[in-house]
């Protein structure tokens, strides 16, 4: 029997004490397949939710990757580590009792904003093809360029004391690659003394929320075989209630409807005009599919992709698909499109190429489907 593939978005709710790697691993003895892949990742010691794509899902991560994050935490002020977080050896400590919670406001809106931060040592950025938390456990620190990062709220709290002065509860919205337990660490800084992150937890990834997340233990639980002999992990749809399809896992990307001829031209690769995929994003085409040979490049020694009719360029389907509870769907103009058939299953994702003088045409970045839709 062949096991069956699933396609199609995970959010997990990590756990603390398992690095992004394991929780990948998890999820592939979960479901009974190779390919799995996060859209970023989470440290070992935090909690909260992970995207993880199944099957042709992992070729879509990376529109996922750069998506802002929200996190909760604890800062400890008084005690500085070598990780920046509680996992690691203390480096110095200071008296911090004084310290009002006015004087933390003030130093954390110095932190909002664009801000320069440089990659704390333990972090999984790659520098001469060696990642720095690899390097920071063999005692060797490298130079680190620093990289520009949005903090759009860092909201403070008092939420107890600590040996060495209070322990601050921290609300925190940024972009990617936005390190909080550097954060902690400047904000320490910033206080006189030193500080250092615990009980991180991340609460969304763009829209996408730890409350509709799923713990691992729950798709590790013992499930009953449907027939004898067949491995529960790989029975049709015993996970499927957690899994998102591959539309749903681009909620902010422009949609592009399409069908007839179009929807071939799509799942074969062929480079667009823009003007098809706007066209198709705004909901002003007919239903009929067709598709002239101008609105197409053909491949090399092609001949044109000749249309139905002669008339303008047209896409089935009606106006843009949206996602159930998504995002906001990004200007059709510039692309990325999520081009998707007229039953709403993506086909491909397609981006503008060329210079800025030529960006009339789109051609697939990602091809998901590679047989037309027939028709349903």
């Amino acid at each position: 029997m062949v096991a069956l593939t699933t396609d199609g978005l995970l959010l997990v709710d990590k756990p603390a004490g398992c690095t992004s790697h394991d929780v990948v691993d998890r999820c592939r003895r979960a479901f009974g397949q190779r390919k799995v892949g996060h859209a970023g990742t989470l440290d070992p010691d935090a909690t909260g939710v992970l995207l993880v794509g199944l099957g042709k899902v992992t070729r879509l991560l990376r529109w996922l990757s750069g998506l802002g994050k929200h996190y909760t935490g604890e800062v400890v002020l008084g005690v500085a580590t070598t990780t920046l977080d509680a996992g690691g050896e203390v480096t110095g400590t200071w008296d911090m009792s004084g310290v009002s919670l006015e004087e933390a406001r003030a130093a954390a809106a110095r932190l909002t904003g664009e801000i320069s931060q440089v990659p704390p040592m333990v972090s999984a950025l790659k520098v001469g093809g060696r990642r720095l938390h690899e390097l920071a456990r063999q005692g060797v620190e490298v130079e680190r360029s620093p990289r520009t990062v949005t903090v759009a709220r860092f909201d403070v709290e008092f939420a107890g004391a600590g040996d060495n002065g209070p322990v601050l509860a921290v609300d925190v919205e940024c972009s990617s690659g936005t390190y909080v337990r550097s954060l902690a660490a400047d904000l320490g800084a910033l206080l006189g003394g030193g500080a250092h992150l615990r009980n991180l937890r991340r609460l969304a990834v763009g829209p996408f929320l730890v409350d509709s997340a799923v713990r691992l233990e729950v798709l590790e639980a013992p499930k009953t075989p449907e027939a004898p002999g067949e491995p529960p992990a790989r029975r049709p749809g015993a996970l499927s209630q957690y899994v998102r399809s591959p539309v749903e896992a681009l909620p902010g990307m422009a949609r592009a409807v399409v069908g007839g001829d179009l929807a071939a031209a799509v799942v074969h690769g062929k480079v667009l005009s823009r003007e098809v995929l706007e066209a198709s994003s705004s909901g002003s085409t007919s239903s009929s599919g067709s598709l002239s040979a101008a609105s197409v490049v053909p491949a090399a020694g092609a001949g044109p992709v000749s249309a139905a009719g002669a008339g303008p360029v047209s896409a089935g389907g009606a106006g843009p698909v949206s996602a159930a509870g998504a995002g906001p769907v990004s200007a059709a103009g510039a692309g990325p499109w999520a081009v998707v058939d007229e039953a709403g299953e993506l086909l491909a994702v397609y981006e503008l190429y060329g210079s800025a003088t030529q960006g009339d045409w789109a051609k697939p970045a990602v091809v998901l489907v590679t047989e037309a839709p027939r028709g349903r």
